[in-house]
């Protein structure tokens, strides 16, 4: 029973780290204007795909979660 509270602990701290990134996401100036990141604007139509900045999550995610198994 202790594992499965311990689980749950972790679990509720990614949840809660998730929601205060969520929330200042728009606060943090380098967040989705990275270079990489791609950008198409044309007449009527717009596209954006934030390549680098989905990689730089990705990175520091898996860094975290590498960090948490050990």
């Amino acid at each position: 029973m202790t594992e499965l509270g311990k689980t749950l602990i972790v679990c509720g701290g990614l949840i809660l780290l998730v929601g205060v990134l969520l929330t200042l996401g728009g606060k943090i100036p380098w967040l989705g204007r990275l270079p990489g990141d791609i950008f198409i604007q044309r007449p009527h139509f717009s596209f954006y795909f934030p390549l680098a900045t989905s990689l730089v999550i990705s990175v520091l995610l898996s860094l975290l979660f590498f960090l948490l198994r050990r």
